[in-house]
């Protein structure tokens, strides 16, 4: 590319990654140039950041906003396209560096259409992975595409990670927040409220994944994520609280070497690596100075107040379509808790009942994996109906 601008297209671009994302690429306007952005139904942002960007298209997901956002960009140079098809259009266009953002199994066939196209691909969708599996990296492995992890704990791994010696690897330890609720014991959570629940210590956060992190279900979906990114046995992922939120996870070799990526919480770190990858670039983010946090510290996760761990092992061990069945029950159950239709302890009940309820299949599809998650929504949904 020499000294050319990298080309980047964000899917998925009015939300929190992405928003964040391109809050780096205006700090580096001669390093980028923006492709293709893209939204759900927020068209005021989608247009606020157009112009910014001066992007080479724009679609909006939801084809009722076509009018109103080829209205706001008339005049400009800007192509406009709107329906779920224009977001896989913007998928493939041409771009260096596309950031796969869209939350949720929404984002999953557009960003199978970059893989398809060979694209190097910054992953912020945990569907790609959790619900698609090896559906997801077969066609990564056959359209030679390539994959850097944006969450901050697969990045951290990522970055330390020994590719060239596999077999040295004895652990992989995801660290976590421990969420609001680690001093809780269990009589407290029963009475938690929804605005509890999305106060976190750490991070800035949607209120989707503030619930997973009070859940613990974060860990739970980073688990799976883990072990299709990287080549370690499921046993040898493990899971560790570290309330600081300062190490974002660590590799263990057999030589008794751990090595850690350290940072401050601030999710334009893990942007900006794979922005930048395989160089780096520089962040606006505040320089971390250990002396000032004075200690780090650390323990085991308490298996019996979050069982959403136990479940998300239990679900990557049967394989199949269990994941996907993880995945889209407990979007459910967070979305009932966060509209007051079930209490904070179902959200975990909900979830396992829905994986006993539906039967285990292999999955070889896209197709496959998006029917089984309608099902799990289905089921998750009366779950939820029948305790509120």
């Amino acid at each position: 590319m020499n000294n050319e601008r990298k080309k980047v297209s964000i899917l998925g671009s009015t939300g929190s990654v992405g928003t964040n994302t391109l809050d780096l690429l205006k700090r580096s306007p001669k390093s980028f140039k923006v492709s293709a952005l893209t939204a759900n139904t927020n068209v005021n942002s989608l247009v606020e950041q157009a112009k910014a960007t001066n992007a080479e298209f724009v679609a909006i997901a939801d084809p009722k906003k076509y009018i109103e956002l080829k209205k706001a960009l008339s005049g400009t140079k800007i192509e406009v396209a709107a329906g779920p098809n224009s977001i896989i259009e913007a998928a493939l266009r041409d771009c260096d560096f596309l950031m796969a953002s869209i939350v949720g199994v929404a984002g999953l066939v557009p960003t199978m259409e970059a893989v398809k196209s060979g694209k190097i691909i910054g992953l912020a969708n945990k569907e790609c992975l959790v619900s698609a599996g090896n559906v997801f990296v077969d066609a990564v492995k056959l359209n030679r595409a390539t994959i850097i992890p944006v969450d901050s704990e697969h990045s951290a791994i990522f970055q330390v990670f020994d590719t060239n010696q596999t077999k040295t690897v004895r652990r992989v330890i995801l660290t976590a927040s421990g969420g609001p609720f680690r001093k809780f014991n269990l009589k407290e959570l029963h009475n938690v409220t929804c605005e509890q629940a999305l106060n976190h210590p750490n991070w800035n956060m949607g209120a989707k994944i503030s619930i997973d992190s009070a859940t613990m279900m974060n860990k739970g979906l980073e688990l799976i994520e883990a072990f299709y990114l990287f080549p370690v046995n499921q046993d040898a992922i493990e899971i560790l609280i570290h309330p600081e939120s300062i190490i974002h996870s660590m590799v263990d070799y057999i030589d008794g070497s751990v090595l850690a990526q350290l940072a401050p919480p601030d999710m334009r770190i893990p942007i900006a690596y794979a922005l930048g990858w395989p160089k780096r670039i520089k962040t606006p983010v505040k320089q971390l100075k250990l002396e000032e946090i004075g200690r780090l510290s650390f323990m085991a996760p308490d298996q019996d107040k979050f069982p959403s761990l136990r479940l998300a092992r239990e679900a990557l061990k049967q394989g199949g379509n269990a994941p996907t069945i993880l995945n889209a029950a407990n979007e459910i159950a967070v979305s009932s808790f966060l509209t007051g239709k079930i209490n904070f302890l179902t959200i975990t009940n909900i979830v396992e009942e829905t994986l006993k309820q539906i039967n285990s299949i292999s999955l070889t599809t896209i197709d496959d994996v998006v029917q089984t998650d309608l099902e799990a929504r289905r089921v998750a949904k009366d779950l939820c109906l029948s305790e509120s």
